[in-house]
């Protein structure tokens, strides 16, 4: 889809965490062809060299290469400090659309294979937010968009402990959207049906796929509406709604 209806993104900064997933190349597409300056951060930087390519061909005035890994929190507090210099505030938004989603009978069996889970979804998110917060705070601007999913929204069998550090993220990115309020900053928390990306390539009981590119545009357009919460597609807001209203005593029997 285009994105003439999405408003001009000049002389804004966007940092693309995890950039390398498809919906994140996406977003940023999206971005570059608003016009807006893109910072993509992520491990494998061969891979975001050829995203830059991509987006300064696409209109990005000017795309950036930063190596981050989420898992490794140690390295966030000089992560933070290379984008402050690469964005001043003011102009910093993140598009933060790290995970992974690693088989749940495969955590159940190695609990340090589940740690790194909580930690590529959420322990990573928190820890790169807190760093880059206090900077968007002194720019009393910008736009936070977190990506989650509409596994946090109930614990379910085949997939509850990647659903709880989904539900851990929606919690957090509550919390950071009532801190940055009051700087102007914006925290649109998105919670995404099922994509059709390779996370779900293959997985039984996948229905109704969103490409990412529609997915993208979306959680765009949303966050430049100041959305607080959005469902993507919109859809799943109702099907969320209605697993989430199954009693427990009935839900509990359920093989999903």
């Amino acid at each position: 889809m285009s994105s003439k209806a999405i408003a001009s993104q000049t002389g804004r900064t966007w940092l693309i965490l995890g950039a390398t997933s498809p919906i994140a190349r996406a977003f940023a597409r999206h971005v570059a062809e608003a016009g807006g300056r893109v910072l993509l951060a992520g491990r494998d930087t061969q891979e975001l060299a050829r995203i830059a390519g991509d987006l300064t061909i696409r209109g990005a005035p000017e795309v950036l290469a930063l190596p981050f890994d989420a898992a490794d929190m140690g390295s966030h507090a000089g992560f933070a400090s290379a984008v402050k210099e690469a964005a001043p505030a003011g102009s910093l938004d993140i598009y933060l659309g790290f995970g992974v989603m690693p088989e749940q009978t495969d955590m159940e069996a190695d609990p340090a294979l589940a740690l790194s889970c909580i930690a590529g979804n959420y322990s990573g998110a928190v820890s790169v937010l807190l760093h880059l917060a206090p900077h968007l705070e002194a720019g009393h601007q910008g736009r936070v968009v977190v990506v989650g999913s509409v596994a946090g929204d109930r614990g379910r069998l085949k997939n509850h402990i990647y659903g709880s550090a989904k539900a851990g993220l929606a919690t957090f990115a509550a919390g950071l959207r009532n801190r940055l309020n009051r700087s102007g900053v914006t925290v649109t928390t998105v919670k995404p049906g099922f994509l059709d990306t390779g996370m779900t390539w293959g997985l039984p009981g996948i229905f109704l796929a969103a490409a990412p590119e529609d997915a993208a545009r979306a959680m765009l357009k949303a966050a430049l509406k100041g959305k607080e919460v959005v469902y993507v597609p919109f859809f799943w807001e109702l099907i969320m709604l209605i697993i989430k209203s199954v009693p427990e005593k009935i839900f509990k029997k359920l093989a999903i």
